[in-house]
Formats: C-alpha cells, structure tokens, sequence
C-alpha cells in the first residue's frame, strides 16, 4: 500500500493507526447538536457526520470510576477505583490505580506507540505527590494537566506537566481558560511527536484527551455566555419535548418510548423563581461545552493538515450524565482544602461558592453548578441523573470516526456497549497485546468486546451482559432487558423518583419497548428478576464490587 505523509509518498506495510480517546466530563446523553441538544457543536457533529453515532453505549455513572474503565478495560472496583480518590481501604477502595490492572498507555507503549495525556487524571489517592497511581508512572510519555477531579476553570488547582505542579501558568495569565489550555496543549503533542518521527513512517501515537467541561463551576468567558443567550428561553419543559422530537427524528430515539416525567423536585417553567437566573446557569453550561468543542475542532484540524486524520481512530464520550449535584456555600471548605478550587481569585476577590439566585455565574469569583432542573433536560428522555445507574447516569454519547478503517457516513449503531470495550477495541485495531503480567504481579483479564465488528456492521452483536454498579446503584443489561436498583442510602444532589420504601427493590424493564425505564415489569416476571439478579451477584462477587452498606458504616465511625 501507499502511504501519505509530510506531502511525500511512499511503499509501507499497513499502517497500524494513531488514537485519540476524547472523554469529557458531566454531560448529558442529549446535549450535542448530533445527539439532539441546542448546543452548536460543529466539530463533533463533523466527526458523527463522516463516522458513527452510537445510541446505547454506557459509561459507568461517576468521573473517577469511569475513567478506571475507559484505560482499563475492566470494571472499576477491579482496579480500585470504586467510588473516586479517596482512600477507603481496608472498608472501602483504595481509590488509585492498582497494580493488577494496564492502562491503555501502558499497553500501547509497550508496542511502540508515543502516549500524551492533556486534561483530566483524576486516579490517584494523591493529587499533590507523585506516587505509582500518577499517569507518568502508569504509560504516559507526557502529561499536561489537573490530577484532581474538578475545579476552577481560570486557576485549576494541581494543574501538573510531567510530575511538575505549574498551577502558577495560570496565575500568570489574565486570558487562561483549562479548556482552551487542554485542547492547545493536545495539538502541541501531535505536532512535536510528529516533527521528531517525520522519517519513520510507522511511528504511531495514542492521545488521551480528558476535558473537565461541563463539570461544574459554570465558568466561562462572557462573550461565550453572550453567544449562547436566549437559546433556553422557552424553558426547561418545552426544551425537553422539542429534544425528544429531534432524537425521534435523528433515529437515536424509537418513538414509542415515553419522555420520562419532570424531575418532581422542580416546579413547572412557568412557575419557576428566578428565570434569569435559571437561564443563566444553562448559557455557562452550554457555553463550557462549546468552548470544548472549538478545541477538539483544533485538534482535528491539527490532524488533517498534517495528514494524519484518516489514519487517527478518533473515539469520544462523556464520563457519566448530566450531574444534578446543586452546589451550597457549605462546600466551599471541602472544596478549598481538596484543591477543588481557591479561596480567592487571582487579583485578590474572594470567590463566590454556591448556587445563589442573586449571583449570575460565569465570573472567575463564581462557583455554581447547573443543578437538578437543567441536568434533567441534558439527560432527556432518560430518568435520573450522575451517579445513579439508570440510563440518565449512565447513557452516553459515543461517536466513532476513522476513515482508513471504517465509512461511517454518519451512521447509527444500536447495539449495546460499555466502557470496557474500549480497551478490547483499541488492542485488536493497533494489534499490540494484553500482558499477563504487570512488574511482575498477573494482571487481571480484560473484560470487554471489541466493537470493531460493530464498526464494520449494524448486524454484530456483542453477545455478552453489561454490569453496572456505583455507590450500591446496581445493574444488569442482558439483551433487551435490563434489572435496576437504586441503593436506599444512595447520595445524590437531587432527589429520587421513588418513595423511599420502594428503593433497594429490584426494578425490570424492556429496553426493546420501554428504554425510558416507564413500565416496571419485576412484578409480572419474578423468575427472570431472580436470574438476572443472580447472574448480577456472581458478577459483583468476581469483580470485587464492595458491600455498600459496610462502606458506610466505616465512614461513619
């Protein structure tokens, strides 16, 4: 075959492909333009244009869990990270990285692939000193970005390149935006690896590039929040209904499912207080999010005008769904002493922690979230939210692009998936190999499917169960049929939807009929609850899924 590259053609072996994993952080399954959403993300719908959509594709409901995954190719609680970061151990998980697990960058350097991470970490117990968990120390050649989970999107605190803390960068910047700054830093990284491998036409990269946006604070410049006014103003009911139309339309939607109700914690639109307000808190959200879609529009122009871009498997999704988490003014201490986010703001204000009415969010000495109303229109149609595992916790948009290796044109795939499946994908398109070993300790082995069949067809199945569990919110998906349960203790931003006598009960649903989760049928099929509930329980057994209630019971002591 013939190879492109640099404006110079010439006869290689086939070309094992670059990747470029895309993860961002708290949005909801319906918020991009190509997923239904009023968000103006022409990147990304570029990407699903020329590539595929998935529709029923899983993330496991919480950001550090997730990401244990994603890298992993097992479930969370197998590699530590069953919760987040904090250290639970011997109760609880250990919240880091284990050394019975490989991440992506660990395998794909091993078969000689260059490995950068820009963004988010978010897997080590540690966020100041380095220890084994830190991403320089776990395959990745280079490191740009935050170890901790979330924080302010003008000075993020442990903001790290290499094992170097340079929170100071941003301090030292009036225009710094994390966002922005992430995206900059990805395209810096194709372009030096590029540079120095101009002559070695087999010389492959993996780039993971993990965007905080929108997790909360709702951060962003005003003239991006300018941008996005008046796109929510018929409110959040209308917006939820003329969602579902366009998913309905899209084909991501079958439109026999019900919209699922309005959360019962929020009033109707025009009932509600504090509509400008209210408004404002979606603009930032939406503003975030296009903001991060102008870098990854960077980053894939970076590729094409290096003439790398049909060689590049690009993959992309969010960590969890929308996060109905309302942030108080009580969190501020948490949040200061986890580096979450400062105390004042670079020219000496102090910040504004909390979601207050009289406070419009955006400025850097503001510190809100979107909360439960507008969490529950990212999510549509779906019930629930971040955290739970109903399909508003853990549905997510998937969109795969690589031209060398599959014409996507913007087709649909309906077939179930997880994030397990992301591993098993990657290893069988660059052909390197799952170790059995990791500095001499037996790595587990990987859990999931390769979805490249899925790539190729519509047709392919999986052809095995998808298990979820987070925080005691447990689940089952096995076909078309799904078994749910939300934990009694369950913490959350928002309420449930359920009395709570009903939770802890396990609930049935077909997702063939009924993927809005509107019509429990535990009730009509006992025996198939029974065995899918012990199915469920092997499961959590093997994989190390920790008792809830004993977790709990040791926090409290």
């Amino acid at each position: 075959m013939f190879y492109q590259r640099g404006g110079m053609s010439v006869s290689v072996a086939p070309r094992r492909p670059n990747v470029l994993l895309i993860l961002n952080d708290d949005m909801g399954y319906s918020d991009l333009g190509c997923y239904g959403g009023e968000m103006r993300t022409p990147a990304l719908d570029a990407l699903a244009a020329d590539g595929l959509r998935f529709s029923q594709f899983y993330n496991t409901a919480r950001c550090s869990p997730s990401r244990a995954s994603l890298l992993t190719g097992l479930h969370p609680h197998q590699t530590g990270v069953g919760i987040l970061t904090d250290d639970n151990s011997p109760e609880g998980y250990a919240g880091q990285l284990n050394g019975r697990c490989v991440t992506l960058a660990e395998v794909l350097k091993s078969a000689g692939y260059r490995t950068g991470l820009s963004g988010k970490w978010h897997l080590s117990n540690d966020a100041v000193q380095p220890n084994p968990a830190w991403p320089t120390r776990r395959g990745f050649d280079w490191f740009y970005g935050t170890v901790q989970g979330a924080g302010s999107f003008y000075a993020p605190g442990t903001l790290t390149r290499g094992e170097t803390n340079i929170e100071a960068e941003s301090k030292g910047r009036p225009d710094f935006n994390y966002t922005a700054a992430i995206a900059d830093e990805a395209v810096g990284f194709i372009d030096r690896h590029l540079d120095a491998t101009r002559d070695e036409p087999d010389a492959p990269f993996f780039l993971y590039t993990a965007f905080t946006a929108p997790h909360w604070p709702l951060h962003a410049p005003s003239e991006d929040i300018a941008a996005c006014r008046g796109r929510f103003d018929a409110g959040w009911d209308r917006l939820r209904e003329a969602r579902i139309e366009r998913m309905v339309a899209l084909g991501l939607i079958d439109p026999a499912w019900r919209l699922s109700a309005r959360d019962p914690a929020v009033p109707a639109w025009a009932d509600a207080p504090d509509h400008a307000w209210q408004l404002r808190r979606m603009e930032v959200y939406a503003a975030q999010l296009e903001a991060m879609d102008r870098g990854i529009g960077r980053i894939v122009d970076c590729l094409r005008r290096r003439g790398e871009l049909e060689d590049t498997l690009i993959l992309f999704l969010s960590d969890n769904g929308g996060c109905a988490e309302e942030l108080s003014a009580d969190w501020a201490p948490h949040l200061i002493a986890e580096k979450h986010g400062p105390r004042d703001t670079r020219d000496g204000r102090q910040v504004r922690y909390g979601n207050d009415p009289a406070v419009m969010p955006g400025p850097e000495d503001t510190y809100q979230s979107y909360g439960v109303p507008w969490a529950n229109v990212s999510n549509t149609p779906f019930r629930y939210y971040k955290h739970w595992v109903h399909e508003g916790g853990i549905a997510t948009p998937f969109i795969a692009h690589w031209p060398a290796g599959f014409a996507g044109q913007g087709a649909l795939r309906h077939e179930p998936a997880q994030l397990t499946d992301v591993m098993a994908t990657v290893l069988d398109v660059t052909g390197a190999l799952y170790p059995a070993t990791r500095d001499g300790e037996t790595v587990l082995p990987a859990e999931g499917r390769s979805l490249r069949p899925i790539f190729a067809s519509a047709e392919a199945k999986r052809g095995a169960p998808l298990y979820f569990e987070h925080e005691g919110n447990a689940a089952m998906r096995d076909g078309r049929w799904k078994l749910v349960r939300n934990f009694t203790g369950a913490r959350s931003g928002a309420p449930g939807f359920d009395p709570p006598a009903l939770r802890g009960v396990w609930e049935l649903y077909d997702m063939e009929a009924d993927r809005t989760e509107q019509h429990d049928l535990a009730a009509e099929q006992p025996e198939r609850v029974a065995a899918m509930a012990d199915f469920y329980g092997k499961w959590a057994a093997r994989c190390g899924v920790l008792d809830r209630e004993s977790i709990l019971r040791f926090a409290r002591r």
